[in-house]
């Protein structure tokens, strides 16, 4: 598994979400590389990592990371939220963690009702086979939904789902079940780690109620959820300054 490695300082790692890969970190790698040491990841079929078969199963891909990093604080964003929140329910390696528009159920029901339909995912994956390039689109333009600076952040997942070579269609398909599947809300009551949720408040995928009520079901005094103003799915795009703040007092506190 690629994990790019860079700056000088306490250490971060960060997952990105489904189809894309590191790179789309770079606005915060800019801002938080000359005070942490950042490990970047591309997790398997994507990116650099497009040729690593590693399942894209929690398990595996805690245990890959793991292996590969120090003791850090771990930063997931949408689908690598779930590898992050597991890795803190599970590694004692992880100081704590970090959660950017995820939760961990992406997946509507009568107990979890900001979220999305099932049928989406479904959906998703169907059109995967009839319509790769064009399924792939219309996610990415459903991450930018409602931003308040949706057009810049489209550009820059558009022009970060290419650099680096298209996901491998088996890694975009073990993706969606992990999204449509995974619920670790289990693990958020006995988390006794510090945890930091930054939600964006015109996300149509992770509403931003969802990552306060999230926080709310893990210890009071450890968690704590922020809403970014005007921010969508992808809020460390355009609202980069803001996310990186926060983000370098959490980990500052956590080491």
């Amino acid at each position: 598994m690629h994990i790019h490695v860079t700056g000088r300082g306490p250490a971060l790692v960060l997952i990105h979400g489904w189809a894309l890969h590191g790179g789309i970190f770079a606005p915060l790698v800019e801002r938080l590389s000359p005070r942490f040491q950042l490990h970047v990841v591309d997790l398997p079929g994507h990116g650099f990592s497009r040729d690593d078969s590693t399942p894209l199963r929690l398990p595996y891909l805690v245990n890959a990371i793991a292996a590969a990093t120090p003791p850090a604080v771990w930063c997931g964003w949408s689908l690598g939220g779930l590898v992050a929140l597991h890795a803190a329910a599970t590694l004692p390696q992880v100081r704590g963690l970090a959660m950017l528009a995820a939760t961990p159920r992406f997946v509507r029901d009568d107990s979890w009702p900001d979220a999305v339909e099932r049928s989406v995912f479904e959906q998703f994956g169907h059109d995967l086979e009839q319509d790769y390039r064009g399924t792939l689109e219309r996610f990415l333009a459903l991450d930018v939904m409602g931003s308040q600076h949706a057009r810049s952040e489209l550009r820059a997942l558009r022009d970060a789902l290419v650099e680096r070579g298209e996901p491998a269609p088996r890694a975009l398909h073990e993706g969606l079940s992990l999204l449509e599947r995974g619920d670790l809300r289990g693990a958020l009551p006995t988390l006794r780690k510090p945890g930091l949720w930054i939600g964006g408040q015109r996300d149509r995928l992770v509403p931003a109620r969802a990552m306060h009520t999230a926080a709310a079901l893990a210890p009071a005094d450890l968690h704590v959820a922020h809403t970014i103003d005007g921010g969508g799915h992808a809020p460390f795009l355009g609202h980069a300054d803001h996310v990186a703040d926060l983000l370098r007092t959490f980990v500052d506190r956590c080491s």
